[in-house]
This record gives structure tokens, C-alpha cells and sequence, in this order.
């Protein structure tokens, strides 16, 4: 591997790494050389999926639960996780939610929920965890953005607000970190086979629209995004700072 890319001794934290993109990140990041502190709601202390893929990469995996609709919880595994790890090289916030209704049957609960999971907790572990990398003068900040931190979407105005706000809280902390050695960027999915579209896949209209917008003509997959992953976490994107980069078969385009 380039050195560019070259990850070795580096340790990434990344959330919602169960299954999906998150795993896909994670392991991705095993393979360029990072040892992995992975987390989500329901993440086994040991024996998972991805705790196997990582080590199977000839990395380490550290395990933790946190319920980031939970605000101590998300206290508590942030002071758990520095405490533990004091050198953090790179943070991927990739956990999120989707909670579908109309706009006028949006719950309160679906709203706080959403924007507790997909807004919050990712910029409370920003700030916790940037002030270290502010302190060492160095560190990679990834998040999972949406095509909705462009688009409105139909039928998820939590989610389209969480997302629409990460894509500017990446730009807001690129602003203020990036003259302090920090990277600060995102990636924003396109519609990828995972549990988050099971419900448009398995509706035949949607399913057939949607791709029939998509240049490549297919669903991503959670590995597409293994290659911009390691790229923004390594130093072949030095000077690459608050940008949202799509990976999303060319839908944005048309």
C-alpha cells in the first residue's frame, strides 16, 4: 500500500460499525493498518462480526455499547473511551437513525430521537474527542452525511434536518480545527443495500424510480465506501477540509 495511505499505528474510533457501511468503514481501516475502537447500541464485548474481520485484518478491536439517543450515555462512553484511549487518530461518525412518517405525523419522539442519534451525540463526541486531537495537533474527523444534507427527501424531516446540519457542522469545525492540523469532512451515501432502505427496496414503484436515476444503475453497497474512507482518514487528504464527498453512482448529477 502507498504510503499515503498507510495507517499503521494509527487508531480509529468508529460508531455504528455493527453491520453495513459502518462495518465496511471499519474493517477498511483495519486493512490500511488501524487498530479499531467500535461502537453501537448493541455491539457484543466480544465475538462480533466485525471484531473478527478486524482481527482476521491483523488489527485490534476494542468493543463498547452506547445509546446515542441517550445523553448520559453518550457521557459516559465518551469519558469510558478516553480514558481508555488516549491517542484517537481518527473519529468516524457513522452512527445514525431513520424514523419514516409524514411531516404532519412526524412525532415529537421521532424528531428528538432522530436528531438526538443522527446530530447531537455526533458533536458531542466531536468536541470531546477533537479536543484531543486539537491538543496533539493532528486528527481525522469523518461523518456519514446523506444525499439528504442536499435533497428534502419525502417522509423523514428528522432525518433530512440531522443530515442537512451535519454537512454544516462539517464546514463549521473544518473552519475552526483545520489551522490546527485537524481534517474535518464527510461522506454522503447515495441509496445503498442496507437496513436503512429495506423498506424502498421492497417497495416496487420507489425502487424503480430511484434506480432508474442512478447512472451506474445499481444500489451501492456497504464496500463502496471503503476507498473514501481511507482516504480522508490517511495523509493522502492533508489538505482536503470541510467537503461532503458523495459516493452515490452519480445521482447527484442528473
Amino acid at each position: 500500500m502507498s504510503s499515503m495511505f498507510d495507517l499503521s499505528g494509527k487508531t480509529a474510533l468508529v460508531t455504528g460499525c455493527s453491520r453495513g457501511i459502518g462495518q465496511a468503514m471499519a474493517v477498511g481501516l483495519a486493512e490500511a493498518g488501524a487498530d479499531i475502537i467500535g461502537v453501537s447500541a448493541s455491539l457484543p464485548k466480544s465475538g462480533s462480526e466485525t471484531d473478527s474481520k478486524v482481527r482476521a485484518a491483523g488489527r485490534s478491536f476494542h468493543a463498547y455499547q452506547c445509546d446515542f439517543s441517550n445523553r448520559e450515555d453518550v457521557y459516559r462512553f465518551t469519558h469510558d473511551v478516553k480514558e481508555a484511549h488516549q491517542n484517537i487518530d481518527i473519529l468516524v461518525n457513522n452512527a445514525g437513525t431513520i424514523l419514516r412518517a409524514p411531516a404532519a405525523e412526524h412525532s415529537d419522539d421521532y424528531w428528538d430521537t432522530v436528531i438526538e442519534v443522527n446530530l447531537n451525540a455526533q458533536f458531542i463526541l466531536s468536541r470531546e474527542i477533537g479536543k484531543q486531537m486539537l491538543a496533539r495537533k493532528q486528527g481525522k474527523i469523518i461523518f456519514t452525511a446523506s444525499l439528504l444534507t442536499f435533497q428534502g427527501g419525502i417522509t423523514v424531516p428528522g432525518y433530512a434536518a440531522s443530515k442537512g446540519a451535519i454537512g454544516q457542522l462539517t464546514k463549521a469545525l473544518a473552519n475552526e480545527w483545520a489551522g490546527s492540523g485537524l481534517n474535518v469532512n464527510a461522506i454522503a451515501p447515495g441509496y445503498i443495500a442496507t437496513d436503512n432502505t429495506e423498506a424502498l427496496r421492497n417497495d416496487p414503484a420507489r425502487a424503480e424510480s430511484i434506480l432508474a436515476r442512478i447512472p451506474q444503475g445499481r444500489w451501492g453497497e456497504p464496500e463502496d465506501f471503503v476507498g473514501p474512507t481511507v482516504f480522508l482518514a490517511s495523509k493522502a487528504s492533508d489538505y482536503v477540509n470541510g467537503a461532503t464527498v458523495l459516493v452515490d453512482g452519480g445521482w447527484m448529477g442528473r
